[in-house]
C-alpha cells in the first residue's frame, strides 16, 4: 500500500470559518492600572483546573490588554449578558457612535467589575505561555460573583450574536 504524503493547506479564514461553529459566551475582561480601567472582549475562555481554580484566556499579543495584563498581573472576567452586545462591541473597537454605550465598573478584589455583568471572576496571572499570535494567560481564581438570579448569556456563534431559545415548552 503506497501513501502520499500530501500536506493540507489550511487559511486562517478557513480555520475561523469552522470555529465559528463553536458556539462561545462572551466576556469582557477588565483590568486597572494607574486609576484607569481598560477592557476588552474575549471569547476564547475556558475553565483549566478545579483545584487550583484556574483559567485560561487568550489575548492576541499585539493587542493592548497583553501589555496591561503584563503590567496588572490581575484582572476581571465580566460574563455578559444577552443583551449587552453593545458593551461586546464597545470594548471590541466595533462601536460605531462617539459616545460609549452606558456602563460602569466598580473596584473589585482583583480590580475592576463591570455593573450589571452577570457573572465575574476575579484573576491573578500565573503564567503567560506562547501560542502563535496570541499569550495564553493561565490565571488564578481568586473571587466570583454571581447575580442572584442569572440572565441568559450573550452567545457567539458562526460571527453573529445569539441568544438561546426558550425552552420552557420542554421536559427534562
Amino acid at each position: 500500500m503506497s501513501t502520499t504524503n500530501t500536506k493540507n493547506i489550511i487559511t486562517s479564514r478557513e480555520f475561523r470559518k469552522v470555529m465559528g461553529l463553536f458556539a462561545t459566551g462572551v466576556t469582557v475582561l477588565a483590568v486597572e492600572i494607574e486609576g484607569e480601567i481598560y477592557g476588552m472582549t474575549a471569547n476564547a475562555l475556558t475553565s483549566v483546573s478545579l483545584e487550583p481554580l484556574l483559567i485560561l484566556v487568550c489575548v492576541q499579543k499585539e493587542a493592548h490588554m497583553a501589555t496591561y495584563l503584563q503590567q496588572s498581573r490581575q484582572f476581571s472576567i465580566n460574563i455578559l449578558d444577552e443583551n449587552r452586545e453593545d458593551l461586546s462591541n464597545y470594548f471590541a473597537g466595533m462601536w460605531p457612535d462617539p459616545t460609549p454605550p452606558d456602563f460602569a465598573f466598580e473596584s473589585w478584589t482583583c480590580g475592576p467589575r463591570l455593573v450589571g455583568a452577570t457573572g465575574a471572576l476575579a484573576c491573578r496571572v500565573e503564567q503567560f505561555v506562547e501560542g502563535g499570535d496570541h499569550w495564553i494567560v493561565i490565571a488564578s481564581v481568586v473571587d466570583l460573583y454571581q447575580v442572584k438570579m442569572p440572565a441568559n448569556p450573550l452567545l457567539y456563534y458562526r460571527g453573529q450574536y445569539r441568544k438561546l431559545s426558550d425552552n420552557s415548552n420542554t421536559q427534562a
